[in-house]
């Protein structure tokens, strides 16, 4: 499980833009009241499969990009190199068996390397099988480029992570980083006195999606009058969380955890656990490991997410296109609903692995749970 994890902590660094980001303001008040209003925000589509949902008014025409099928999708991905990847792509592999319609379906991985995904796309725009082009950048000023002279020849959807263009067809995301940092912070605010002591725990520095999650973490908690005791990075390893934490309890008492992305989640509860403490408000995010231990300890706890049920929405998006339907555009902004005492018991699955997504939206979808690796 930690080698895995680890496996998630260096594609974080290379997959979520690290490419330039001293130049970006990861405390922007205009975006996070932005994220903060769409939180809100009653989404669009049909219900029950947030997937199809969209937030806003604003369509994309895509009448000049009709044609008959049968259709080839390609995908140029970043990487499935990391637990949360994998859970997404196999989200899009099942996807794609959904509809006759895609005869071919070619997926280059990048492996993390920008290098080797822009010679991934470059191949592909020179094969000219391609009908459409779906993109998840490894970094985002490093694949603009190549994005561009893809969309110089056929039709393009980005998804999971931007371009540094507005080139693409859409660009396919859940609401953001403020949005998870904002309903974590929130919650434990309202789960603790003024003056309690918060424990902020981070995986890595200068990683756009955590920076923000971790800035409107704080403004939150400054506003609400806690006192951050300490904004620690763990790396992403087991060990080292349980460590910070223990180390911490020994200076003082902790009255709530935050964090930015919850994979270590259950090794910072079992450091009060160690100590015979009670575990205080907390947050992780989605996965099985965290939302079992949840219900288990009877917590008081939220799992905000990055759901994994966004993989989905490119292929259907590209059938769209295919069609010269409109779509969302020229942002896809998808809901990022949180788990919380009222829905865990939705989530929890004993059946499926520590690891997995439970937001993934693929209970209904072909070959579930053994192509995910649960058990029937």
């Amino acid at each position: 499980m930690l080698r895995g994890f680890m496996t998630l902590v260096g594609a974080l660094s290379l997959a979520l833009a690290t490419t330039a980001v001293s130049a970006q303001n990861f405390d922007d008040p205009d975006e996070f009241a932005k994220q903060r209003e769409q939180l809100e925000m009653t989404p669009n589509g049909p219900e029950g499969q947030p997937w199809l949902q969209y937030l806003g008014e604003d369509m994309a025409d895509t009448s000049s990009h009709a044609k008959d099928g049968p259709y080839t999708f390609c995908f140029s991905n970043a990487g499935v190199n990391n637990p949360w990847r994998v859970v997404g792509f196999t989200n899009m592999q099942a996807e794609v068996e959904m509809h006759d319609e895609i005869e071919n379906f070619v997926h280059v991985d990048a492996e993390g390397s920008d290098d080797k995904q822009i010679a991934d796309i470059e191949d592909l725009l020179a094969g000219g099988e391609c009908d459409v082009l779906i993109v998840s950048p490894n970094t985002t000023a490093a694949l603009t480029p190549a994005v561009e002279r893809a969309c110089e020849q056929l039709p393009v959807i980005v998804f999971d992570r931007g371009v540094n263009t507005d080139c693409p067809v859409t660009f396919i995301h859940p609401i953001g980083g403020y949005a998870f940092g904002i309903e974590a912070a929130e919650f434990i605010a309202d789960n603790v006195d003024p003056g309690a002591n918060v424990l902020m725990l981070r995986i890595l520095p200068g990683v756009d999606v955590l920076e923000t999650r971790y800035s409107a973490g704080k403004r939150i908690f400054d506003e609400a009058g806690l006192n951050v005791v300490g904004a620690e990075f763990t790396d992403g390893d087991n060990a080292k969380t349980k460590s910070i934490v223990e180390d911490y309890l020994q200076r003082g008492q902790i009255d709530a955890v935050w964090m930015d992305a919850g994979a270590t989640a259950v090794a910072a509860i079992e450091a009060f656990e160690d100590n015979g403490l009670e575990v205080p408000p907390f947050n992780g995010e989605d996965q099985q490991d965290f939302l079992q231990k949840w219900r288990d300890l009877g917590m008081t706890a939220i799992a905000p997410t990055y759901p994994t049920f966004q993989w989905r929405t490119p292929i259907i998006a590209a059938l769209s296109v295919m069609k010269g339907e409109e779509v969302p555009g020229p942002e896809w902004v998808l809901p990022q609903p949180a788990i919380d005492g009222d829905n865990l018991a939705d989530y929890i699955n004993e059946s499926m692995p520590p690891l997995h997504y439970a937001m993934c939206g693929c209970e209904e979808m072909p070959g579930y749970p053994e192509r995910w690796g649960g058990r029937d």
